[in-house]
């Protein structure tokens, strides 16, 4: 059987993002987070960094510090926690002037079936993920309707689309993200502001691992046409695109980032 093909070389740095400050969520760690702060770094962005987690933060903002050759602010957000949001999107206010992009990519996975599921189990996901993308839009979207300018970009799921055991609550919440994209956007359309989604299929990086049963991201990766799970910064990639002027006609889209089989 041959070997699936190597990921590429991740390209270089085209100015896609000059100029611009930009809010990532849940951008501690090795996942997309931290993937697409590096790579709005790379673009010539200015970059917030928010996650939950206080030491994870301040360690990403210093790794992504060393590849910007300048200070990377940060500041830690629950987005549970409504107190925190608001001081989040005050905070980057008062520290970057404006938020010309906010990247919504806190989310909360899982495995559990639904006849085992608990209810805390089911709140829990929906929370992170779908009320916590909610409540980031809801408190960013008075900065940018008022400039008249702004793009946001939501971390949705191709689970939001396909099914898979065990994924009802992280699945429901995902679609939840989608339908609150495309709203959103609507409503934001009339100042100029664009909303979109991408909905990656499957991105490997260290937590996911810790959080999956064993053997099941080796089986999702063989699904996939290129026979390999995507690399975190490959799904950065569109997420700086949808960011970027490249796609000023673009809003209410969900994009899929994947190579899967139908």
């Amino acid at each position: 059987m041959t070997a699936p093909p190597a990921a590429p070389a991740a390209p270089s740095g085209r100015g896609l993002l000059a100029g611009k400050t930009v809010l990532v969520t849940a951008a501690a760690g090795t996942g997309i987070g931290f993937a697409t702060a590096r790579r709005c770094v790379e673009e010539g962005a200015r970059v917030l960094l928010s996650d939950a987690h206080a030491r994870r933060t301040a360690e990403a903002a210093e790794r992504l510090g060393e590849i910007a050759g300048e200070p990377v602010a940060f500041r830690v957000c629950d987005v549970t926690r409504e107190e925190q949001v608001r001081a989040l999107v005050d905070g980057a206010v008062a520290d970057m002037g404006r938020i010309d992009v906010l990247v919504n990519n806190a989310g909360l996975g899982g495995f559990a079936r639904v006849t085992e599921m608990t209810d805390e189990q089911w709140a829990r996901v929906i929370d992170v993920t779908l009320t916590g993308t909610f409540r980031m839009l809801r408190a960013v979207l008075p900065h940018m309707l008022a400039r008249r300018s702004g793009t946001i970009v939501n971390n949705a799921s191709v689970l939001g689309w396909r099914a898979q055991a065990g994924q009802a609550h992280y699945a429901a919440a995902k679609a939840g993200v989608m339908a609150l994209t495309r709203c959103t956007a609507i409503e934001a359309a009339e100042a100029g502001v664009r909303v979109n989604a991408v909905a990656p299929s499957l991105a490997l990086h260290e937590h996911l691992s810790k959080v999956t049963p064993a053997g099941l991201l080796e089986d999702l990766a063989v699904r996939e046409a290129f026979g390999r799970a995507a690399e975190p910064w490959e799904v950065a990639n569109v997420i700086v695109f949808l960011a970027s002027d490249y796609a000023s006609y673009m809003t209410g889209e969900v994009v899929a980032v994947s190579s899967q089989h139908p």
